[in-house]
């Protein structure tokens, strides 16, 4: 399966950058990542309206990238939460179906458009807990690298 991360907004800290380039790294092998990080909005407001702007300007901007990507995952607070092994289990079944890309997305500090909502395939959430965009991207590639060694039955805890 070939995995492809739609961002709003680029990672600012060593850190992150580091964890992230090494998980995406290890996903080589099973498949790749690819992450494409598009620049959030310059506008910052309190007003309702202005974030509402900000918000279809960044999706319709996501949605030129996801067009015709196979499976789109969007990352919630909403969404549903899965286990390790429900989303390894979720990524083998797409991958008997004939799929072969799934990409996820990563919406704006504002939240993402009622159309990017509707374009996605699932709604996926990684806790209650409310966590940054930037650290979410490492907790994805790391849940995709587990995801992979769990469907070819290779150890991930040693």
């Amino acid at each position: 399966m070939k995995f492809t991360i739609v961002t709003i907004g680029k990672l600012k800290t060593a850190y992150l950058r580091d964890g992230v380039a090494e998980f995406v790294k290890r996903l080589t092998p099973y498949g790749g990542a690819t992450i494409i990080e598009l620049n959030e909005s310059k506008q910052s407001s309190q007003d309702a309206s202005q974030r509402a702007a900000i918000v279809e300007e960044e999706g319709q901007r996501v949605m030129k990238q996801i067009a015709n990507k196979g499976f789109v995952v969007l990352l919630d607070v909403k969404g549903k939460h899965v286990s390790s092994e429900e989303l390894a289990a979720k990524i083998q079944r797409l991958e008997v179906e004939g799929t072969s890309e799934m990409t996820f997305v990563i919406g704006g500090a504002f939240g993402v458009s009622k159309e990017l909502r509707q374009r996605a395939d699932l709604a996926l959430s990684f806790s209650s807990m409310t966590f940054t965009h930037q650290m979410v991207r490492l907790l994805l590639v790391e849940q995709l690298y587990r995801a992979c060694k769990i469907n070819r039955n290779e150890p991930y805890h040693w």
